[in-house]
């Protein structure tokens, strides 16, 4: 028999219940979605909107407080992460007035750190702080391609969700595209999320040298071939990576000042 759920782990059954989709709930929604009874949801709601994690309106609907985010923003591979890269990211982003984006990874699926996204930019689904599958994005290719061999492993074990019909979902060739990232230095992603769109992405190293996110520019599918936007895409993610004290980087700029 299983021992009832901790308090701390209801809590986080009431936290869990709020998703990109779902991000403001009614109590009775809050308490049907993580099957906890309606006096305990009540009970716990109270105390995570005291503390701010939760926010209540006069309306009674619950959504995400701001002291979440605040907690949330002290992760090191998102703080740090993103304030290395920015700089690196506008560069890339007024070379394209495309959108320019920072994720990493998590499990299976990429998190999203940073976009910066212009007026005409080409449409995308993503957002910073949602997440999407990797297999499917340039960012996502490029961080599995590098991955631990279990997680490439996982990967190509697991059912790969088709959102158009340009979606990689062969594993066979999804294991040929990790390799030829890995080759390449970089990752494309052509009309996989969206048909319109086109995503080439870079890994970033971070001071060990192993790769802990990666960056992409996504531009119409219509437009100029990937090829273009490669030179820039990895000197961008080089100067992250140099920023972050990646040695390759270290290494790379002294034996260049050394001829």
């Amino acid at each position: 028999m299983n021992p009832p759920p901790s308090v701390t782990e209801r809590a986080l059954r009431v936290l869990g219940a709020f998703t990109p989709d779902r991000p403001a709930l009614t109590l009775s929604e809050i308490s049907r979605l993580t099957g906890l009874p309606i006096a305990t949801a009540h009970r716990l709601t109270g105390e995570l909107t005291r503390w701010g994690a939760l926010e209540r309106d006069h309306r009674g609907v619950y959504r995400i407080g701001l002291r979440l985010w605040e907690v949330g923003a002290l992760a090191p591979r998102g703080l740090g992460l993103r304030e290395a890269a920015m700089p690196f990211l506008e560069d890339l982003y007024e070379a394209t007035h495309q959108n320019v984006q920072l994720a990493v990874l998590d499990g299976l699926d990429v998190v999203y750190v940073e976009k910066i996204s212009g007026r005409g930019a080409v449409n995308v689904l993503t957002k910073v702080g949602g997440r999407f599958a990797a297999h499917a994005t340039g960012v996502g290719l490029a961080l599995l391609a590098h991955a631990e061999p279990m997680v490439q492993e996982r990967a190509l074990a697991a059912r790969l969700n088709a959102f158009t019909p340009r979606t990689i979902v062969d594993p066979r060739e999804l294991r040929r595209v990790l390799a030829e990232v890995r080759r390449t230095g970089v990752a494309v992603s052509d009309g996989q999320v969206e048909l319109v769109a086109l995503s080439i992405a870079a890994p970033i190293n971070g001071p060990d040298d192993t790769v802990v996110a990666a960056l992409s520019v996504v531009v119409p599918a219509s437009g100029a071939g990937p090829q273009m936007y490669v030179p820039a895409v990895r000197q961008a993610a080089l100067g992250v990576s140099r920023a972050l004290g990646a040695p390759r980087t270290r290494a790379r700029r002294q034996g260049s000042a050394a001829s």
